[in-house]
């Protein structure tokens, strides 16, 4: 008889846990299909949290959520007789439960139901700006000292961090290449944070101060929709119909559309004059060679015009005259160490 009572509870069905996790960056109602037939079919639906953000559209959808904190075997309980229990975790999950049910299954006295991890929303490739866009926002209206950055305060990190981010890309360094990238992108949600107050860029951030409504406001939304918007309207060949076969089709298009778009009068249009001497001469040089203007370099005495030459030559070459200065300057910088017996600097 003990043997046969054993025997039959042995094969008595055990049940499943299913363990629904979603995305916050989702939002809430938008579950996948097997989540929602789960939910349907389950015999109880579990929710710790009275204010979890699915709870209102799973009511709507006709699923009665328990709003109780189960434990581990209250939970295993529950599943006897095959039952399936839906626990809803918090948007940090619940390690106690989690630990709990690992501690049962481990201690091999019980029989556990099937334990299942079902996704209800999944992240989609960029899901982690959203993030980005919250933490920002809170560190601007609660830490004081980024409470009270302007546009023309924080420019000049601006340029630092791009001169960081080139020297990354330069040394092959992948780890610092992703740091550096994530510090140029904070300058840009942190710009468009500002925006959204309606401060212009250049003002020192005290006008409005009387009460005045405020102007230029504009969102990180606008700068992506923006951008997007440019992306799509540059690469006809991407997404319409024009054909482009080799790079060089793509950029005579794309300073087509540029000179369209802008409506310069001069290939010049558009060059910040104010970046470094020897991008500047070969910027202007290929515009001057991309635009067809026939045009002498100017001759003069002194190394200005020596160097504009030397620029001239090497845009001409397809050679960055900027990063090839910079090549030779670092192993210049080399040479000097060794000579002083310091040795190069770790990168």
């Amino acid at each position: 008889m003990t043997d046969h009572s054993q025997s039959t509870a042995a094969a008595e069905p055990t049940g499943r846990i299913v363990l629904l996790t979603t995305s916050h960056r989702v939002a809430p109602g938008v579950l996948s299909w097997p989540a929602w037939q789960t939910l349907h079919a389950a015999d109880r639906v579990l929710c710790a949290d009275p204010g979890h953000p699915q709870l209102p559209y799973l009511r709507e959808a006709g699923v009665e959520v328990e709003h109780t904190a189960a434990d581990a075997h209250e939970l295993v309980a529950a599943c006897a007789g095959g039952r399936t229990v839906v626990v809803l975790p918090g948007g940090e999950g619940d390690q106690r439960l989690t630990d709990g049910l690992a501690r049962l299954a481990g201690s091999g006295r019980v029989s556990m139901p099937d334990l299942e991890l079902l996704p209800g929303s999944y992240d989609l490739p960029g899901a982690r700006l959203l993030d980005l866009v919250q933490v920002m926002d809170r560190v601007r209206r609660e830490c004081p000292w980024t409470s009270r950055q302007t546009h023309r305060g924080l420019a000049k990190y601006a340029i630092e961090e791009a001169y960081e981010l080139v020297e990354a890309i330069e040394d092959g360094d992948r780890e610092e290449l992703r740091e550096e990238l994530g510090d140029v992108l904070l300058q840009v949600v942190f710009h468009a944070r500002i925006a959204e107050e309606g401060i212009p860029a250049g003002e020192d951030g005290e006008d409005g101060e009387d009460g005045e409504e405020a102007l230029g406001a504009f969102s990180i939304d606008d700068v992506a929709g923006a951008l997007v918007q440019k992306l799509i309207h540059r690469h006809p060949h991407v997404f319409g119909d024009a054909q482009a076969e080799t790079p060089e089709d793509v950029h005579a298009h794309w300073q087509r559309t540029k000179a369209v778009e802008k409506r310069r009068e001069s290939v010049t249009d558009g060059v910040p004059v104010g970046q470094p001497g020897l991008a500047l001469a070969a910027k202007l040089a290929g515009r001057a060679r991309a635009g067809g203007v026939a045009v002498e370099l100017p001759r003069g005495e002194g190394i200005g015009y020596e160097l504009l030459e030397l620029a001239a030559r090497a845009e001409a070459e397809g050679v960055d005259p900027e990063t090839a200065l910079r090549a030779a300057a670092r192993v210049y910088r080399d040479a000097i160490r060794a000579a002083e017996g310091v040795g190069t600097p770790a990168r």
